[in-house]
């Protein structure tokens, strides 16, 4: 999927807790204003007042940032406004003999403004609009993107979650380099998660890529072994393990172990990241990815650590916390006794 599409920083996992369950949180609805950047459906009047700013040291000298705020006005609806930045670090340029000319710096934003109209009790259905601005040294672009998202509570007890998502589709105004735009990473999303009854779990279970067939990829300069170097046999892949494959690509697992109200666990498993990254001679923890999240006071913290390939991982932090928690409340009124 590499550069195949422009603008495809919209696809890492941004908060802490999207990262340790896997980098697909579309479908978990509790009131965490983070959830909504996946998909805006999730707004609720939960994400009034709250802010959250996240943070995450990805690889190399690349971080990046989310800022996200939300609003619910009565019979309107849920509102949040956000900025999402990207920074490639400082890079050095050099002439034909080594010699550094100047030192420039890449970095992609994305503002966004989320909107979500909660129908009724089931469901609720969400929409962001994303201006996105690219500068890489001397060549800059511009672009627009939306998202289109749902999400469906049945039930009485709302133990089961299911939520779509309908995410990039663009229109880029300015190129890098003034030829022809270029396409964005559109995606297709679908999602469930269930709390078990009586047990401190919620399970999860995401789809991605559904408006792409075949996600593997042969690398022409490294192609599989067709024949056995002992048996000199040729080697037959099992077209079902070949298509089993395929599939595995398209879906994370993840679990959120809810110890307290206050502080739980999660674990989550990519298998197309493991699928990509992981090295032929050492495997390790590559494509699981890890968490905390507690609340101290009126603040919410959450860290997640998640393994890219046996030898890299990257660090997720974010804190959330809500205007309201700070307000003084009003007296409760006295009632006169006679």
């Amino acid at each position: 999927m590499g550069g195949k599409y422009i603008y495809s920083f919209l696809d890492l996992p941004v908060p802490a807790r999207t990262a340790a369950l896997g980098g697909n949180t579309i479908a978990v609805k509790d009131g965490d204003i983070n959830m909504s950047l996946q998909n805006p459906a999730l707004l609720s009047d939960k994400t009034n007042n709250m802010m959250a700013f996240n943070f995450t040291k990805y690889i190399g000298d690349i971080k990046y940032a989310y800022f996200v705020y939300g609003k619910s006005f009565k019979d309107i609806g849920h509102f949040a406004v956000g900025i999402q930045q990207v920074g490639y670090g400082s890079i050095s340029e050099r002439d034909e003999y080594g010699t550094e000319v100047r030192i420039i710096h890449a970095n992609d934003y994305s503002f966004n403004l989320s909107y979500a109209f909660q129908k009724d009790s089931v469901f609720s259905y969400g929409v962001t609009l994303k201006t996105i601005y690219s500068n890489y040294a001397q060549y800059s672009s511009v672009g627009s993107a939306v998202d289109l998202g749902f999400h469906f509570t049945p039930g009485k007890h709302k133990r089961f979650w299911l939520a779509g998502v309908l995410s990039n589709m663009g229109y880029q105004w300015k190129t890098y380099t003034g030829g022809r735009r270029e396409d964005f990473p559109l995606h297709i999303k679908l999602a469930m998660a269930y709390k078990v009854p009586k047990a401190p779990f919620r399970l999860m279970l995401s789809n991605d890529y559904w408006n792409t067939a075949t996600l593997t990829y042969t690398d022409p300069n490294n192609p599989p072994a067709t024949v056995d170097p002992f048996t000199h046999e040729p080697i037959k892949q099992h077209p079902f393990l070949k298509t089993m494959d395929n599939v595995g690509r398209k879906f994370t697992e993840a679990i959120e172990i809810l110890i307290t109200q206050n502080f739980n666990l999660r674990v989550g498993f990519n298998y197309k990241r493991r699928a990509e990254l992981v090295l032929t001679d050492k495997q390790g923890l590559a494509g699981f990815s890890f968490g905390i999240g507690f609340k101290v006071s009126k603040f919410q913290f959450s860290y997640a650590y998640s393994q890219y390939s046996p030898v890299y991982g990257a660090n997720y932090f974010s804190l959330s916390t809500n205007i309201n928690s700070f307000m003084r409340q009003a007296p409760a009124p006295v009632t006169p006794t006679n």
